[in-house]
């Protein structure tokens, strides 16, 4: 599973080494259905033993939606009046709109100039557009090109088709002590396009492998691989039962491979488990974060905590969907926007995260009144102006561990992160004045 000869707290490593399966996937033309988003399953349970396909067929009702058309795409070109090729899917897999009918055909570049988008904007990208639920066809191109496009009839041609199909999930289950459950989701259907969204998936992958390598582990985790929207809400339609009932917490992985920004996008409630360790690990690891509001949603999170189903889900991203030039461009690229720094600094930081929720639980104090640390070895027996200051945290966890006050919460009580408690909690229990408890196993 695990290619890099490093530990899991080497971020260097294994930045290096999700950037460079984002490289191998991204060739591949994914889109919400087909052959590209299953070769790109596919490559991802190379590396997740256990990762398990699901196939929602064309057609099916879910949840409030229709499960559409399967697509499929050959080949796509647009030839100039000369015969030059100057437009090929083969070459970038946004020349495309996505979900494209057949067309085989010559049209004058008037005419022409009706199917052809670019941005005036940004004349040197190529745009993402799509149309999955209304038929259509269109190509996608520089405006620097588009504009030095002379006049003259053009051929234009896609061999595509539609069909009754299926779009194609993917689930890993990682079994835990507990049967409390993390859920861990990415979309793996955007086409050459590095932050948004090749960074979720391959990040979640090396997560994933991570989790699986763990000696003990007291939660469950549900890893997601799903097209955008259409797959988290097929998904749900068959699991959402059982999500409710058990995930605790949740983080929908987006747009998470630059070095620019950190964002943290909330749940619809916005003060979850997930929330709360959210902003704990940001605080403390990158306090300029920018924050934003359950109105700047934008991805599946919409599903994950829609009315009726309130799953706890939030996200932690770098440069926010929508917010950063490159977005939805081919200029959203691996040379420039994505890099493997950014990639091992996503990774650490998740790792914090879901070594939070592991070890997140309700202290609470085993003797009655103060108890004596000097006996244990736990406070100083020579007592000097000052000599109790290393010992305050201590105190202070003892004071605060009524078994109804969380971890986190007592940290940020103390000013600290909640990792630097964990040695002291162990001690503590290990010496009976405290005990771990909550809904998790001791």
């Amino acid at each position: 599973m695990h290619d890099i000869n490093s530990d899991w707290y080497d971020g260097d490593a294994i930045g290096t080494a999700i950037f460079n399966f984002s490289r191998k996937l991204w060739p591949l033309p994914r889109s919400i259905s087909g052959a590209g988003l299953r070769q790109t399953l596919a490559e991802i349970a190379h590396l997740l033993p256990g990762l398990r396909t699901i196939e929602v067929a064309s057609g099916s009702k879910v949840l409030d939606w229709v499960v559409p058309l399967e697509w499929k795409i050959s080949e796509a070109w647009i030839e100039a009046p000369d015969g030059t090729r100057i437009v090929d899917f083969s070459n970038n897999n946004l020349h495309v709109v996505g979900y494209s009918t057949a067309v085989d055909a010559v049209l004058p570049l008037h005419e022409l100039q009706q199917y052809l988008h670019s941005l005036p904007e940004q004349p040197e990208a190529i745009p993402y557009v799509t149309s999955y639920y209304q038929q259509r066809w269109g190509f996608c191109l520089s405006h620097h090109q588009r504009e030095a496009l002379a006049a003259g009839n053009y051929r234009v041609h896609i061999d595509a088709s539609h069909f009754d199909g299926a779009i194609t999930l993917g689930e890993l289950l990682i079994p835990g002590e507990s049967a409390d459950e993390v859920l861990l989701s990415s979309y793996c259907c955007h086409p050459a396009m590095a932050n948004n969204e090749l960074s979720g998936p391959c990040l979640l992958t090396w997560l994933a492998q991570w989790l699986m390598a763990l000696p003990q582990r007291r939660l469950s985790y549900r890893i997601l691989f799903v097209p955008e929207m259409i797959g988290s809400i097929a998904y749900l339609e068959l699991q959402r039962d059982s999500m409710r009932a058990h995930t605790i917490a949740g983080f929908n992985l987006s747009c998470v491979g630059d070095e620019r920004a950190w964002s943290y996008l909330p749940s619809r409630h916005g003060h979850t488990l997930a929330d709360r360790v959210a902003r704990h690990a940001l605080g403390h690891l990158a306090p300029d974060y920018q924050e934003y509001t359950w109105r700047d949603r934008g991805s599946d999170e919409s599903n994950y905590c829609a009315p009726g189903i309130d799953l706890p889900v939030a996200s932690v991203m770098r440069s926010k969907y929508g917010t950063y030039p490159e977005y939805h461009t081919s200029l959203d690229d691996l040379d420039t926007v994505v890099t493997s720094r950014g990639l091992g600094q996503s990774f650490a930081m998740y790792q914090r995260m879901l070594e939070i929720l592991e070890q997140h639980c309700y202290p609470v104090v085993q003797v009655l009144g103060e108890p004596q640390l000097g006996r244990r070895g736990l406070y100083p027996s020579l007592s000097v102006k000052g000599s109790s200051a290393p010992v305050r945290i201590m105190l202070d966890l003892i004071s605060m561990a009524d078994g109804n006050t969380a971890l986190v919460e007592i940290a940020e009580a103390c000013g600290i992160p909640v990792w630097e408690l964990y040695p002291i909690l162990n001690r503590l229990c290990d010496e009976g004045i405290l005990a771990r408890s909550g809904s998790l196993p001791a």
